[in-house]
């Protein structure tokens, strides 16, 4: 009988404790075998992640090392992991078992159902960070070498140090190579840095060699979210207000440009994607990215992802530039890059000139930052062309009532920049940390801009997005946060606003 892996563990509702010390929670990540313990270390004056798995006596650990070689031999890991997980399971149950026979062990039910999931861990998952991956509160996961813990960024709990330490150099090299092989992508040592996605979507960064990192092989994974923050949660979670969102709503069913600025995990894809629930259903959408992050609740959008070379030098590198120059000819409604640092931005910004509705971000801390980031080298882009955005979202981590989160700090409209680079600016909208609220002042540029092409007053622009705040709001209030039933609604409004509006906010 197979030894059943439980991927799905059920998520549980964590405490945000103010007071670290009081910290203290056990959740499992693969039922019955791992499970996360955080809490508050007295010696260490920090509270620390600690990943607890079967203990394996000296009898089990040989056994498991026996099985494991003897497997590296046997089975192709490439045909196994393509398969279903239930498929896979069985794959690695049968051959550990006919090994078993084979090599004459004698072991008891127990302990062959801890040794198989290692075994599943180390040849299906990725070794001793696969619970980590599998954790729903992880956002991301650093490695820094060897002989220094693995760190991880919580949802709720922040930056935390675990008990995972890589010991071997050779062992974390050869992880880093596994690593490279589920992206599909190549490390070596003339080629020592890897850019790359897994299967699952998330972001792996890593080093190779000791020459680049002294304390040897390093990486990041920035986990991929498979169901997107929908706009209501955002609101949940403070981090913009409804108003807010309901100003984006207006903005892109009039093809208005947006960027979204901001700094290392400060959430502008998380916003970004929130963001394109506002997309008219019926729109065309082309996406762009080097890494596989956006996810849109929608049929007709075509996701492209560059390709970076395969073995030393650039052959068949397909970059932003490139992608993003094909895809005027791909007749689309609205284009999101997901981040512009480089030429790419020319292309973007003349796209916006033209008329094609834009959205993407780019790392940069104030408005002021982001004209010069984009004046400047690399990008060089003409003053007078930045005219063509509309408005900039700056998003950034900050610390609200005693809690790290994230804010929308301020929304930007860009009302001329001259030859000279100097900016004009108007901010409708603005955060104070003092008291965490959300300031709204009522003058806005881009709705001005939205009533020349349309024909609609400002007061009736006013009075839309106040109606579409307070629909948004009673979603929050009614806890309709589901990605697929959040969608609905939103679609439904752009065809039936009245109906939807007396739905939902009677």
């Amino acid at each position: 009988m197979v030894t059943r892996i439980n991927l799905s563990p059920t998520i549980p509702a964590l405490p945000r404790n103010t007071d670290k010390k009081k910290v203290d929670v056990r959740y499992m990540l693969i039922p019955p075998y791992a499970s996360a313990h955080i809490y508050w270390d007295d010696k260490l004056k920090e509270v620390i992640y600690d990943l607890e798995e079967p203990i394996l006596d000296d009898y089990e650990w040989i056994t498991l090392q026996k099985i494991e070689d003897a497997m590296l031999e046997l089975i192709n890991v490439n045909v196994a992991i393509e398969k279903t997980l239930e498929a896979t399971s069985d794959y690695i149950d049968r051959t550990a078992r006919l090994l078993i026979d084979e090599l004459n062990i004698k072991i008891s039910a127990e302990s062959y159902d801890k040794i198989f999931y290692f075994l599943f861990r180390d040849f299906i998952g990725l070794n001793e960070i696969d619970p980590l991956l599998r954790d729903y509160f992880i956002e991301d996961i650093e490695c820094n070498g060897v002989e220094t813990p693995v760190y991880l960024v919580h949802r709720v709990y922040r930056n935390l140090k675990t008990n995972i330490v890589y010991q071997d150099m050779d062992k974390l090299a050869s992880f880093i190579e596994k690593l490279a092989q589920r992206t599909g992508r190549y490390v070596s040592y003339a080629q020592p840095l890897l850019d790359g996605t897994l299967p699952d979507g998330s972001r792996v960064n890593a080093t190779y060699t000791k020459d680049i990192s002294s304390r040897g092989p390093t990486f990041t994974i920035r986990k991929f979210t498979k169901i997107p923050w929908t706009p209501v949660q955002l609101i949940a979670m403070n981090t913009l207000s409804p108003e807010m969102l309901a100003y984006f709503w207006i903005l892109l069913e009039n093809k208005s440009n947006i960027l979204i600025a901001g700094g290392t995990a400060s959430g502008k894809t998380t916003l970004l994607n929130a963001l394109a629930f506002f997309i008219p259903p019926e729109a065309r959408v082309v996406s762009i990215e080097d890494t596989r992050e956006i996810n849109l609740p929608r049929e007709n959008w075509l996701p492209s992802v560059a390709r970076t070379s395969i073995g030393v030098g650039k052959v068949g590198e397909i970059d932003l530039f490139e992608i993003l120059k094909s895809s005027f000819r791909q007749n689309p409604d609205y284009l999101i890059v997901g981040e512009v640092r480089g030429k790419e931005a020319f292309v973007l910004f003349q796209g916006m000139a033209s008329g094609h509705s834009s959205i993407s971000t780019i790392h940069a801390d104030s408005v002021d930052t982001l004209v010069r980031r984009l004046e400047t080298p690399p990008i060089s882009l003409s003053p007078t062309l930045i005219n063509s955005l509309d408005c900039v979202a700056v998003i950034a981590h900050a610390v609200a009532k005693k809690q790290e989160t994230r804010k929308v700090r301020e929304i930007v409209e860009i009302v001329n920049v001259d030859k000279s680079g100097t900016t004009l600016v108007n901010t409708p909208f603005k955060w104070d940390p003092s008291k965490d609220i959300f300031y709204y002042k009522r003058q806005s540029k881009v709705f001005e801009k939205i009533s020349m092409r349309t024909g609609k007053s400002i007061e009736e622009l006013q009075q839309d997005m106040i109606s579409r705040s307070k629909l948004l709001y009673s979603l929050y209030k009614k806890k309709i946060f589901d990605f697929d039933e959040v969608g609905r609604i939103v679609n439904e409004y752009h065809k039936n606003p009245a109906e939807i509006l007396r739905k939902y906010l009677l």
